[in-house]
């Protein structure tokens, strides 16, 4: 979605633009994969912060709205823990905090949950311009100058010293409320008890807002190639790039896995940074970017793409069931196993997002998530350990009152497959883990250390997920922009780019 993003926008403004994809389709980790003969969405699921693409269609001049169809959601999504009833959360905290009051039988609990939500949106609005949308910075302190040295009161309301979990623990007592806001950190990658205090805003950025895409997130990503390409980009798929190629210093093209050279002055590589500094794309490029650790690395996950008779649980379009013992699990996972007893989310594909969305006719269309270790590259995924994850994740459903077809028409990914599929990752799915008040400030920026060479995508800055995969096409596009103005007034470039590790999204901006 990042290099997308970039090839879009540096092609809108006159830039010769390619985008290389080593796969078949467009748009990385928002594929399509078939079960049983049904289209499933096999990446992201969760649409949030859409004005950051209403701003990418808006500067090509066009609308978001012309080119997907998306209805905003009732329902955020739906919370269980046992069999004994659900919590949803909407897009109004007033609303969600009733719930919060009418699940836990408490008053305290829902002023607890209006004072996070608060807390929440001010970290949110502190860091939204210089952070999210802001120059990547080595160390807080340029940041800490674009919010305002006089603003002490700002910097201490983002918490980057206190753990996420700790912090949530003064706005509830209920332990269920803890486990269910602490998730947010996995949407990034990383384990509530490590990460900052200051990941509360994913729960302020859902909470503003979360769309239904017809035909979910790869319908989006063919969206913004489509743009791309109405700026005069060339998109080519299944042309997989092999090496970043270099002369006198910076970078000079790629050459694709067939042979074929490229010459170009600007190369960005959408794939994740690892890729980079393991040599998948070059010893020059090795170079370029520092290593990420093993032990630095995100969460990957057991996905399961499922065609399924349900039954039991009233399912909305995004669900979540709990595990009984969430330290035990991220214990688990940091050890470098699968959860005996995972936490389960389940995106119900075929339902809308109301209180009561109506389940279709027949077999329906699941994406199940489960978090795992980063360990793919280091650890096979057995038929037998296959399975067995398979009957952790369905009896955490069927105790929270969800029944499945068994045996389960599926199609399942371990962090093996994340690994085939995006090289030199282990399967991290998010990059960099954000664990610790300097994560966010190690995460890779747009500019590297080989001239003509940029990174963008969800392991770059500012952050994983969708809309942030694109605020670092924005960045990467920017930052180019102003490269070239500093060297001459008509410059050649070029974009290497794609979801996946060894190919990256290549495009030529001239």
């Amino acid at each position: 979605m990042g290099g997308l993003t970039s090839a879009a926008l540096l092609a809108a403004r006159g830039h010769d633009v390619t985008v290389l994809e080593k796969e078949a389709w467009v748009g990385g980790k928002a594929r399509r994969v078939s079960v049983d003969g049904a289209e499933i969405d096999g990446g992201p699921t969760v649409f949030t912060y859409r004005e950051v693409f209403d701003e990418v269609f808006a500067a090509c001049g066009a609308r978001l709205d012309d080119h997907v169809t998306a209805r905003k959601a009732d329902v955020i999504a739906r919370h269980a823990w046992d069999d004994s009833g659900y919590l949803d959360l909407y897009n109004d905290p007033v609303r969600s905090g009733d719930a919060v009051r009418a699940f836990t039988g408490s008053s305290d609990e829902a002023s607890g949950y209006l004072r996070f939500a608060r807390e929440a949106a001010r970290i949110f609005d502190v860091l939204e311009e210089p952070f999210l949308r802001g120059d990547k910075a080595s160390t807080p302190f340029p940041m800490m100058w674009r919010i305002g040295p006089w603003k002490m009161g700002d910097m201490l309301a983002m918490r980057p010293f206190d753990r996420m979990w700790d912090a949530l623990g003064e706005h509830f007592k209920d332990p269920r409320l803890q486990q269910l806001f602490g998730r947010y950190a996995t949407y990034c990658g990383s384990s509530p008890f490590a990460a900052p205090a200051t990941l509360m805003l994913i729960a302020h950025v859902e909470a503003r807002g979360v769309w239904l895409i017809e035909g979910g997130i790869h319908a989006l990503a063919k969206a913004v190639a489509g743009l791309a390409e109405r700026q005069g980009a060339r998109v080519r798929t299944e042309a997989p790039v092999a090496e970043v190629l270099t002369h006198n210093g910076r970078t000079s093209g790629v050459r694709l896995a067939s042979g074929e050279v490229i010459p170009a002055e600007i190369v960005i590589c959408n794939g994740d940074p690892s890729a980079l500094a393991t040599g998948r794309l070059g010893e020059d490029a090795r170079r370029a970017v520092p290593a990420i650790p093993p032990a630095k690395r995100s969460l990957s996950a057991l996905v399961w793409y499922a065609h399924t008779r349900t039954s039991g649980f009233d399912l909305t379009h995004h669900n979540v069931f709990f595990s009984r013992d969430y330290p035990r699990e991220f214990r688990e996972i940091g050890a470098g196993a699968t959860p005996s007893e995972p936490t389960v989310y389940v995106c119900a594909i075929d339902r809308g997002a109301g209180e009561h969305a109506p389940p279709p006719q027949g077999r329906e269309r699941l994406q199940i998530i489960v978090n795992a270790p980063a360990n793919g590259d280091a650890r096979r995924y057995a038929p037998e350990e296959r399975e067995r994850c398979t009957q952790a994740m369905m009896a955490t459903l069927e105790r929270c009152g969800l029944t499945l077809e068994d045996p389960l028409e599926h199609r399942l990914m371990t962090p093996e497959d994340w690994e085939g599929l995006f090289p030199a990752t282990g399967g991290a799915l998010y990059g960099r883990a954000s664990h610790g008040w300097a994560a966010s400030f190690q995460r890779q920026g747009p500019r590297t250390r080989l001239p003509g060479l940029y990174c963008t995508g969800g392991a770059t800055h500012p952050a994983a997920g969708v809309p942030m995969a694109a605020l670092s096409g924005q960045l990467a596009a920017k930052v180019i922009a102003k490269d070239l103005a500093s060297t001459r007034t008509s410059p050649r470039a070029a974009i290497p780019g794609g979801m996946s590790t060894r190919s990256a999204t290549t495009g030529r901006t001239g």
